[in-house]
């Protein structure tokens, strides 16, 4: 099966998912998760009529971007990014779903002032399932986050909404209940911190993007499920 067919059939499980949920796939954006990948699946992919890629290592980010110059293609960065690598976001990626300090906050910031560019927006990564593999802030700190953030206001970062992982091994019901809760945590974060624009939720990946979808998700990050079993997401 090429990438092509992949997609297609990532976007027949997506409209499924939607029937099921009484949701328009429309208000669901796929992000192809292109780690590991070379430009020429990248390219195979856009001729696809994909638009939207994610990339978690810096450096590896860069050189495809730098490659791949289409104004319609979206950049999103999905891993955990260090606070000394924010520099290089501003001018190349639109969206982070990995936020998870006011360290990293206020060093994006800087760094969008200096490029002068569009404000990235940002989503803060919550880590629902208590996952000890995985990055982001707990249920707990969210709010403090979020206040300290406004305290600060650090100037081109637009909050967005979350992003989580699931457990890798948790059961259908357990996948769920994390996504259930984000969905939750962010209706709540949205109304006491009056935040209009807090809207998105990215979770869900090639072996649980259904869940996702039945469970309010406005972004699924796929990798092998589009790009075959190359690497993983």
């Amino acid at each position: 099966m090429d990438i092509g067919a992949r997609l297609y059939s990532i976007q027949e499980r997506m409209a499924a998912a939607c029937a099921r949920a009484s949701r328009d796939p429309a208000d669901i954006r796929l992000i192809a998760v292109s780690k590991r990948q070379p430009v020429e699946a990248i390219e195979a992919a856009i001729r696809a009529g994909q638009r939207d890629f994610g990339e978690s290592t810096v450096q590896e980010a860069l050189e495809k971007i730098d490659a791949l110059v289409d104004p319609a293609v979206e950049w999103h960065f999905v891993g955990h990014l260090q606070s000394k690598k924010a520099r290089f976001l501003p001018g190349r990626f639109q969206w982070l779903h990995s936020l998870d300090s006011l360290k990293l906050a206020t060093r994006l910031a800087d760094a969008v002032g200096r490029h002068g560019g569009q404000a990235l927006n940002t989503l803060i990564q919550v880590n629902v399932a208590r996952d000890p593999a995985k990055h982001g802030v707990t249920e707990e700190d969210l709010p403090r986050l979020l206040e300290s953030l406004f305290e600060a206001q650090p100037a081109g970062i637009r909050l967005r909404g979350l992003m989580t992982i699931g457990r890798r091994d948790a059961g259908k019901a357990e996948t769920r209940g994390v996504f259930a809760r984000l969905r939750e945590l962010r209706d709540r974060c949205a109304r006491e911190f009056a935040l209009t624009e807090f809207t998105e939720l990215s979770m869900g990946m090639s072996g649980d993007f259904e869940a996702a979808i039945l469970e309010g998700a406005t972004m699924i990050r796929i990798g092998t499920g589009v790009f075959g079993v190359r690497g993983e997401e």
